[in-house]
């Protein structure tokens, strides 16, 4: 029976409040009298007064971690020990957070995309919806417009007028359909809401830990810069020697050769190497000084052992095509903005500083012939000469790729470039990762 005139209103204002609350919440809202834009509601004003509040809160909370960072860092001391395993359990604990963030942000992707497509179809089928609320009210179950704003009490009428066999028999059919879209679309959002509340918190956590993180950075650095006087100077120095060189060989030559403190650091690398173990097992347990100043392990027996210094997916391989018809001599990963990049191994650092296209350049001397280098970093933490050990962090991604190569196929992401090298000749890293997170060796 079609409606009179007068029944149709209601509903096609009833239908397009609905539906305008599915899609926008923002949009309904911007839909209220004009009288309440020029005087502030309460609710409005209760808002303001919990924003207020929350504020006050994050400021609290700041200056309390604050004081709790200096507490912490007066009780070190000048326990190098302490530092060294404060900064590298800190570090871990980053990127721990960092790898709970990108997998709630993988699975709210398909979530979001789910919702999206389900808003869609439902909008597409407003005079459905209008036909289906027709029936409820000609069947004399007259609900309240203000209890089908929100999907779930839409969701709640149909399945109470079916239930009380309310929807005519013909449209029980697209009630169904109807009452199970709504109900897929109210699942979708608790899970949402779910999985944005766990976001929230390890965002949080994460801005905790990294404001920490940098504070023991910052007393890592300033002990080390207590020791070695001439560090800026060297720093200088180290820069301009790098635009003397070529390729990254010759920049490995010049600084072990002409710079003191990376001279310094070769010489101790090759003194103090670690040994291969007797039984050709490393001993993990020497991992555990935080207080050593040489490698725990040697380079060569620890294959399989080694955590990636970054979180992030491999966009290219040793051995791989480099886009530009050369071939690659290291590893490429795709990280997140921001991520935290720590050592793989112990070393001491032998440059630390811009070189040509690779932007940031980290080159540590692991002893044994091997160098690791690490490029495409916005930040580097660590000075030449500096003894660094297994995950502790020595610097930090930008927002997107440094590395001049990448920047010409995947800027729309930081890019990190690993490369091993052997008595100067590139290597395949592939060997000395580990296959899975069991098997990383930490400091």
């Amino acid at each position: 029976m079609p409606l009179t005139p007068a029944g149709a209103l209601p509903l096609l204002l009833l239908s397009a409040s609905f539906a305008a609350a599915l899609l926008s919440p923002a949009v309904a809202q911007s839909a209220a009298p004009a009288q309440q834009a020029t005087a502030v509601s309460p609710d409005a004003l209760k808002q303001r007064e919990e924003e207020l509040e929350a504020t006050r809160e994050q400021q609290r909370k700041a200056a309390e971690l604050q004081q709790k960072l200096k507490a912490d860092i007066a009780a070190i001391g000048q326990d190098r020990s302490k530092l060294n395993q404060q900064l590298i359990d800190i570090a871990t604990q980053v990127r721990t957070v960092e790898t709970r963030i990108g997998e709630t942000e993988g699975r709210l992707r398909p979530l979001d995309s789910r919702e999206q497509q389900v808003r869609a179809s439902l909008d597409s089928r407003r005079a459905e919806i209008v036909e289906v609320l027709a029936a409820l009210q000609r069947a004399g179950r007259r609900t309240p417009p203000a209890l089908l704003v929100r999907p779930e009490d839409a969701l709640e009428s149909l399945r109470t007028a079916m239930l009380l066999g309310s929807v005519v028999p013909e449209l029980r059919g697209r009630a169904e359909k109807l009452a199970g879209d709504l109900g897929e679309l109210v699942n979708l959002r608790k899970k949402i809401a779910t999985e944005r509340d766990v976001l929230a918190r390890d965002r949080d956590s994460l801005k905790d830990d990294s404001v920490r993180l940098a504070a023991l950075v910052e007393e890592r650095q300033r002990k080390q810069s207590a020791i070695e006087k001439d560090m800026e100077a060297e720093g200088a120095r180290a820069i301009n020697l790098s635009k003397q060189v070529d390729g990254l060989q010759g920049l490995i030559a010049k600084m072990e050769q002409d710079l003191k403190s990376a001279a310094k650091a070769a010489a101790t690398a090759s003194l103090q190497g670690a040994p291969a173990a007797p039984s050709g097992k490393p001993n993990l347990g020497a991992l555990k000084d935080p207080a050593r100043l040489s490698p725990a392990i040697a380079f060569a027996s620890a294959k399989g052992l080694f955590a990636l210094p970054v979180n992030g997916r491999k966009i290219r391989d040793f051995g791989g095509s480099d886009g530009a018809g050369g071939v690659e001599k290291g590893i490429s990963l795709a990280t997140r903005a921001r991520a935290q990049v720590t050592t793989p191994c112990d070393g001491w650092v032998v440059y630390a500083g811009p070189f040509r296209s690779y932007g940031q350049l980290l080159i540590l001397n692991a002893g044994g012939g091997y160098h690791v280098l690490i490029a495409g970093m916005e930040r580097i933490s660590v000075n030449i000469g500096q003894f660094v050990l297994t995950g502790e962090p020595v610097a930090t991604m930008g927002s997107t790729s440094q590395v001049a190569s990448i920047l010409a196929t995947t800027a729309s992401q930081p890019v990190l470039y690993v490369e091993f090298r052997k008595d100067g000749t590139p290597i395949d890293s592939g060997p000395w990762w580990a296959a899975n997170e069991g098997e990383k060796v930490r400091g």
